[in-house]
């Protein structure tokens, strides 16, 4: 992997990753999945972030996907392959399982295993013209099944089964109609949409923000006592924290409240 194909760039509270690939439309090697899942436990653990962004480079896509031209040696035979595929899904369970706020700001197109990338995270922001896709019944491609779970969760078992059959295209205003995007902006506008709700997010109580997060995560996943329990823990943290304290003392002052995250 070229070192510029992922770069790494903070703002404030809000970190960006980018897929620096546009001569091939982002297209992502076998070493970017690895180095998508080790920069992203790495942001996890950096206390400054509050909020993650995952990008291509320019605005002509997203991602197109895996780079396919890797294949015929990443994926030549059923070992190389199992060993492809760990190496997605790490880079998609990072993704998945990250305890802060992430959001793909998608401009062009967003294909294949750049779906998984943007369905991993929590929002999606698109610009005007992007198209989705996944066309792995093309190239005779069992899509992951966590990945698959995410896009029904998105928009339900009868349009995830059309998407995956027909392995089509789907443009902007359908996207944004079936719920697989959140934000549908002009170009021009998608930047600031999306690093402007991203600060406001960060403004908010981390302990909060990540409980609600995780929540979520368990309620789509199944409750299991462990889970319930691990959430009580997360309620009395939050409860206990200097944040709670910070938080009443703002409101009585009528001022806005300055979080720490503990």
């Amino acid at each position: 992997m070229n070192g510029d194909d992922i770069l790494v760039r903070h703002d404030g509270p809000i970190a960006t990753v980018v897929f620096n690939r546009p001569k091939t439309r982002n297209a992502i090697s076998y070493a970017m999945w690895v180095e998508i899942a080790r920069v992203t436990e790495g942001l996890v653990k950096d206390e400054s972030v509050r909020g993650i962004v995952y990008r291509g480079a320019g605005t002509v896509a997203f991602a197109s996907g895996a780079d396919i031209s890797e294949f015929q040696e990443q994926r030549k035979d059923a070992e190389s392959s199992q060993r492809y595929g760990e190496a997605t899904a790490a880079a998609y369970a990072a993704i998945r399982e990250c305890p802060k706020p992430t959001v793909a700001m998608i401009y062009g197109f967003c294909m294949g295993g750049a779906m998984g990338i943007a369905m991993g995270c929590d929002l999606r922001f698109a610009a005007e013209g992007s198209k989705y896709g996944i066309p792995a019944a093309k190239l005779s491609i069992v899509y992951p099944p966590e990945a698959i779970g995410q896009l029904v969760d998105l928009v339900g078992p009868a349009y995830a089964k059309d998407i995956l059959f027909s392995a089509r295209t789907v443009g902007d205003r359908e996207a944004l109609a079936i719920g697989l995007i959140q934000r549908l902006v002009p170009e021009a506008e998608l930047e600031r949409t999306t690093y402007d709700y991203l600060q406001l997010v960060s403004e908010n109580a981390p302990l909060s923000v990540r409980g609600s997060k995780q929540s979520i995560q368990f309620y789509l996943a199944g409750y299991t006592e462990a889970r319930r329990t691990r959430l009580r823990e997360l309620s009395r943290e939050a409860a206990a924290s200097e944040d709670y304290k910070e938080g009443t003392r703002a409101f009585l002052e009528k001022r806005p409240p300055k979080f720490q995250g503990r």
